[in-house]
């Protein structure tokens, strides 16, 4: 396939993806979407699925069911049928079903721990999580307001060590076009302490500070990350430590913040990547998209 056409489908998956977050509420209507993109119905589902992995339908069920499974334990005040109308659900009963069959408990059991004992169960996948202990209560998180963030980007599957491959081609792509200002990006399309490591998505990005690059290889798709307000937490450690990150940003800093989530990824930008790293350490800032409550 050549190149402008690599691009072109890969524009079209990550603007339906975007258009998901931002419409996450409402009745998404794909054949709309479809006249609005000027590319048939079939053809939309076709180069969704061959960029992400998985159809239109399981990925808005996806999203909403993550947003859902934060705003049950930040939004203490609003009811499961509250819930379920904000993640875009025309009744709590299928709400319900949905909620049960990807979490193996009811909405209330989420709300009453069972959040944890899930997220506890993931980490216990990761190799050596134990291995740092960190005080995250000593970790005070600024608010910011991030620009639009646009990138040459490899999607990964998966949350492992093999993330490690991706982040070595796009260096060898940096390389090829003697790339000397950029940025390092992890964007997580999934919330890994809700989302089997092997089912997330997760998207290695390179953002080019020169405004003028001659690129000898523009193989590479672009990919835009939306602006918005982000809580930004600074950290330094090793493999797993972002992940159990995360877990305390999602189940404790949240709870007390006064702050829910948006259906925005979050995303982490890299000092020194510990997938690239002789030592194996990470410095990076971790941004969570918020809103006031």
């Amino acid at each position: 396939m050549k190149n402008e056409t690599i691009k072109k489908r890969s524009k079209i998956a990550n603007d339906v993806m975007n258009y998901i977050y931002q419409y996450i509420d409402t009745d998404i209507n794909i054949d709309e979407l479809s006249i609005e993109m000027n590319v048939s119905k079939f053809h939309l589902h076709r180069i969704f699925k061959d960029e992400f992995g998985k159809n239109i339908y399981e990925c808005i069920k996806s999203i909403r069911l993550q947003k859902a499974s934060n705003l049950l334990i930040s939004n203490p005040y609003s009811t499961i049928t509250d819930i379920s109308k904000i993640c875009g659900y025309s009744s709590q009963t299928s709400f319900l079903r949905a909620f049960k069959q990807r979490f193996e408990m009811t909405p209330k059991m989420w709300k009453n721990g069972g959040n944890k004992i899930y997220s506890n169960k993931i980490l216990e996948n990761l190799i050596d999580t134990s291995a740092n202990k960190i005080d995250f209560l000593q970790i005070e998180p600024t608010i910011v307001k991030m620009p639009k963030i646009e990138g040459f980007y490899i999607r990964h599957q998966g949350y492992d060590k093999s993330i490690k491959k991706t982040w070595q081609k796009l260096q060898t792509w940096i390389y090829t076009n003697d790339i000397t200002n950029y940025e390092q990006i992890a964007l997580h399309h999934d919330n890994p302490i809700v989302t089997p490591l092997n089912e997330c998505q997760y998207i290695a990005i390179i953002k080019c500070e020169d405004k003028e690059i001659n690129l000898q290889n523009s193989s590479l798709p672009i990919l835009t990350i939306p602006q918005g307000i982000y809580a930004k937490f600074s950290l330094s450690g090793k493999y797993g430590d972002v992940i159990k990150l995360i877990q305390w940003v999602y189940h404790t800093w949240l709870i007390n913040s006064g702050y829910e989530t948006t259906t925005n990824p979050s995303y982490a930008i890299y000092h020194k990547n510990h997938f690239l790293s002789q030592d194996g350490i990470f410095e990076l800032d971790y941004y969570l998209p918020i809103k006031y409550v």
